[in-house]
């Protein structure tokens, strides 16, 4: 028995009788269910379903984009692949952008505002804040906004639109399905990694995207089921566009040493300038919060400008893929790049803050693919003879610029190789993604381009994926002593008087009870010991009620958890795992917390742990010993 506890009173003492039925407790001490189990299998079939349907739409998408290019720009009906680049309308092409503009705002305004904005970042709201809860409208309404948005002349991908859309159905068939929370932001995000890899044939980016971007968590329970969807989505993309590499270039020399470097430094560039892209579309969005109209007309004042920049240079409007493939050669004239690199990121930004319906990912990428050629142009020509490829310079800057801007790190990389398949340019990418993602925690502290709109309303995205702190302490690594410790052979008066004369101990709300030689037999709470209704000389015992929870010292932090939740105890007996269930010490929730915080700064603790300076004097010292031999 502890020797807190309260004594026994010997041959006078009441006998034990309690037996424990520890069968059904034995059960919440099992390990966790596998994470690959039958549900797994469950959601894999849906999430395979979902991605063929958002595969179709992944088309009818792109089709209706063309649709609606050919007929405001060109007067016709067809669904043939268009681009308003061609166009000749005059002083009439600003004036379709801005037709396109109002329609959206009038279907945002009365039908539902969730298809405003970037599509990204409203997916990672809902999976933070609402359950990954997404209204079913968007399913309909998002494809629709956007390829009038694009149609008529908006500078966005068509990439951002599918992934709101395959979010949103997603979410749709998880609040349909009797599933969890957790398992339906997989749902949402499996179905949103599906419509990227069904646009661009990148599964394996698409998956890279749903663990930086939206799962928050890297597990066979969320990778499965997305990678099976996201490899669903690209056969897809196969049967209905192409099987190969979406934006195709010529085949790109394996750089040197010194090319390497050049292209380490072009990221941390197009680094710095992802920064400040990031921060400039919240900023004009913020111009836009204080104009005294309703937010409704804000996109056809956003169309203006592209209307406007457009007229100038057509090559910034629409969906710009085509934009992506010349950046890829190589060729483009000095006029085009500084149009897709300048030009087009104002048009982009102004109308993307104007809360449209676009996306991200397609214009930064060709914002990025413009700096980087313009930087290996320079390049050459202040260093002629350097082992420089402008097509690799654009494939690094279109890399590098979505990787500083969004934080999505291999997704950035991989996305460039998949949709191109040049492995030489993996050394250059790796280079130049990690540079401009380095600079980007430097100059993007609130967060990035797809975080900022959360973190503005005090929602932080989590910053790292790791295992649950709790799932790797055990219990006997935190057992502090045995306090709370009682005899269940004394009387509720003896209890009581030790209670006050031990008040200076650790307090609880729980207290053990264990016989003579320590095994257990209960818990009770202090608030009973004082309660009125019990007689003084009534046993300890009788309080009792209902289940005695307990744990093994071998078990996790986590598991304790869940059963002082589940049992509305603040205490737990540890116990061992022979029948009598011997108490070996008392777990607190005080223990937990400090194990929890404990174990969590343990990263931001710095030590050494060879001291050369000691080991310097260990060598001379046995040195010497030595000489004296």
């Amino acid at each position: 028995m502890p020797e807190n506890s309260v004594p026994g009173q010997g041959e006078d003492a009441i006998p034990v009788s309690l037996s424990l039925d520890t069968n059904f407790l034995d059960k919440d001490l099992q390990t966790k269910e596998p994470v690959v189990n039958k549900r797994i299998f469950y959601l894999s079939l849906q999430a395979i379903f979902n991605a063929l349907i958002i595969g179709v739409i992944a088309k009818i998408l792109v089709a209706l984009i063309n649709l609606i290019t050919n007929i405001s720009f060109y007067g016709e009906w067809t669904f043939a692949s268009a681009a308003p680049s061609t166009v000749h309308l005059g002083v009439l092409v600003i004036v379709v952008p801005v037709l396109g503009a109002i329609i959206v705002g009038i279907m945002a305004r009365y039908g539902h505002a969730g298809i405003r904005g970037h599509g990204i970042p409203e997916a990672m709201e809902q999976v933070l804040l609402n359950e990954s809860r997404i209204n079913p409208l968007i399913t309909f309404l998002k494809p629709i906004s956007s390829a009038i948005s694009i149609g008529t002349g908006g500078p966005f991908g068509a990439e951002g639109p599918i992934i709101a859309t395959g979010g949103a159905l997603g979410s749709l068939t998880g609040q349909i399905m009797r599933i969890t929370a957790a398992e339906r932001k997989i749902m949402l995000a499996a179905g949103a990694c599906a419509g990227m890899a069904a646009i661009f044939g990148s599964p394996v980016a698409a998956v890279l995207l749903a663990i930086e971007l939206l799962l928050f968590e890297f597990s066979p329970r969320s990778i499965i089921p997305v990678a099976l969807s996201c490899a669903t989505g690209a056969g897809v993309h196969f049967v209905f566009f192409e099987s190969a590499p979406v934006f195709q270039m010529p085949a790109i020399p394996s750089p040197d040493s010194m090319a390497l470097l050049t292209y380490t430094i072009m990221g941390l560039l197009v680094g710095v300038a992802a920064a400040a892209i990031s921060k400039s579309v919240y900023a004009i969005e913020d111009l836009f919060e204080r104009l005294p109209i309703h937010w409704m007309w804000w996109p056809a004042l956003g169309a203006v400008a592209v209307g406007v920049i457009g007229y100038f240079a057509p090559e910034t409007m629409g969906v710009g893929y085509d934009n992506i493939r010349h950046l890829l050669t190589g060729s483009l004239s000095l006029k085009v790049l500084l149009a897709l690199c300048i030009l087009k990121y104002i048009s982009w930004a102004i109308s993307l803050g104007s809360g449209t319906s676009g996306g991200t990912l397609a214009p930064l990428f060709t914002i990025g693919g413009g700096m980087g050629a313009l930087l290996g142009m320079l390049t050459l020509n202040i260093f002629p003879g350097s082992d420089i490829n402008i097509a690799t310079a654009a494939l690094i800057g279109m890399a590098a610029m979505f990787a500083g801007a969004s934080r999505a790190l291999l997704t950035s990389i991989v996305f460039a190789l998949e949709t191109t398949g040049q492995t030489h340019g993996l050394l250059p990418l790796l280079c130049a993604c990690t540079a401009a993602y380095f600079v980007s925690f430097f100059l993007m502290k609130r967060g990035s381009i797809m975080t900022e709109k959360i973190e503005r309303r005090g929602v932080h995205a989590p910053d790292s994926y790791e295992p649950d702190i709790l799932q790797k302490v055990r219990v006997k690594e935190v057992l502090h002593g045995d306090h709370n410790v009682l005899s269940g052979e004394n009387s509720i008066k003896e209890a009581r008087e030790w209670i006050k004369a031990n008040a200076s101990q650790e307090e609880s709300t729980t207290l053990v009870l264990v016989d003579h030689d320590g095994h257990l037999l209960g818990v009770i709470k202090r608030a009973d010991i004082f309660g009125k209704q019990y007689a003084d000389d009534a046993p300890v015992e009788s309080l009792i009620k209902g289940n005695v929870p307990y744990i093994y010292e071998d078990n996790e932090l986590s598991i304790a958890v869940d059963i002082m939740d589940k049992y509305h105890t603040d205490v737990l007996p540890v116990v061992t795992h022979d029948a009598r269930k011997q108490v070996t010490g008392i777990l607190s929730h005080k223990n937990i917390f400090a194990a929890y915080r404990k174990r969590r700064d343990e990263d931001a603790l710095y030590k050494q742990a060879i001291s050369l300076k000691r080991q310097g004097i260990r060598v001379i010292l046995r040195g010497r010993q030595l000489l004296k031999r």
